[in-house]
């Protein structure tokens, strides 16, 4: 595979997985003491690599979950932020100026911080309550985020009796590694034929929902955008026909996001109007790809792995067909997530 090593990949997702005991114990550490609510407050990219976990949170366990913007929050307050909330800040680097912003708000309301980052050695990991490191790099940290979140959030739900299976799931969930690298390796000639179909594409309409608008949202602003200088207009399935559709016409590039939670049927409707409007459509479906051992309630909840994953691939190939470097930027040398 072009521009990839196999066993760093393999062994960053078993990294990530690795940290499902420790997780699940400082949880049920912090509801055992009497956490009243979770709030994920990551900044950026990071921040929004939350959302398939904390959504799965409110639409199945009755404990009290907030996703926000932590520059927001600092700005306006919040009264659930106080000394019965857990925080959950993600940063690759563990030294964004606005994750350790919001630690240290969060610490002076008597919040307990959890953090996930990618180096031990950073002042995320060393200030926080709890950290949980496993080391990535921009091209594997999307996965290691999506599933640290995930295992967190099914451990809040297990410590409540909300959920019988913790230990199945996890067991699946740790397959992964191996399963994602087969997933790369059946994309990768798809992905070379999407970037030189992609190469001169000056915009893109990405959509997707449940899990998925998580990744569509985050490849459009943090990988087009930032790293390949490319337009794009990330908008959820179900806000697609209250205005987007009007910029849909011959020639616009429309890319979808297919999801396998309940919310497909709403990308699936864009995918029905798409191709009757413009010839640029293009649906990647984490429904492809096979995933032996994996159950389809546990491949619900995967969907934006599979998807961050098959997109890594696509990004390998635009940025050698582009000759535009991930890493180049404009206005800043480095990324700190």
């Amino acid at each position: 595979m072009l521009n990839f090593d196999e066993e760093r990949f393999r062994s960053i997702q078993a990294g990530a997985m690795s940290l499902a005991t420790p997780i699940r114990g400082a949880i049920d550490t912090l509801l055992d003491a009497g956490a009243e609510n979770l709030h994920f407050l990551g900044a950026g990219g990071a921040g929004v690599l939350m959302l398939p976990a904390a959504q799965l949170l409110q639409r199945t366990s009755t404990f009290p979950t907030f996703l926000l913007q932590p520059a927001e929050m600092m700005a306006a307050g919040s009264v659930a932020l106080h000394g019965g909330s857990i925080v959950v800040l993600p940063s690759l680097s563990g030294t964004t100026p606005e994750t350790r912003d919001m630690l240290a708000y969060a610490q002076r309301h008597g919040a307990k911080v959890l953090t996930l980052t990618g180096h031990l050695d950073s002042p995320v990991a060393q200030q926080a309550d709890f950290n949980f490191t496993n080391f990535a790099e921009d091209d594997t940290s999307s996965e290691s985020f999506y599933l640290q979140s995930l295992v967190l959030a099914l451990a809040v739900r297990a410590h409540r009796g909300e959920l019988d299976d913790f230990d199945r799931t996890v067991a699946q969930l740790e397959l992964l590694p191996h399963l994602l690298l087969e997933v790369k390796r059946t994309f990768e000639p798809r992905a070379a034929e999407l970037a030189r179909a992609f190469k001169d594409e000056p915009f893109h309409i990405i959509t997707g929902a449940g899990g998925t608008w998580a990744q569509a949202w985050y490849y459009g602003t943090c990988i087009l955008e930032e790293m390949q200088w490319i337009r794009t207009r990330p908008i959820h399935a179900a806000d697609f026909f209250h205005g987007t559709l009007e910029l849909v016409e011959p020639g616009v590039s429309v890319i979808l996001f297919m999801g396998e939670d309940a919310s497909r049927p709403l990308v699936q409707r864009v995918g029905a109007f798409a191709p009757d409007v413009t010839d640029k459509v293009t649906v990647l479906d984490a429904a492809e790809f096979d995933l032996p051992g994996i159950d389809p309630d546990v491949r619900a909840l995967i969907s934006p792995v599979v998807i961050a994953t098959i997109t890594e691939r696509l990004s390998a190939h635009l940025e050698v067909v582009r000759d535009h470097p991930l890493t180049t930027r404009r206005y800043y040398r480095r990324r700190d997530y």
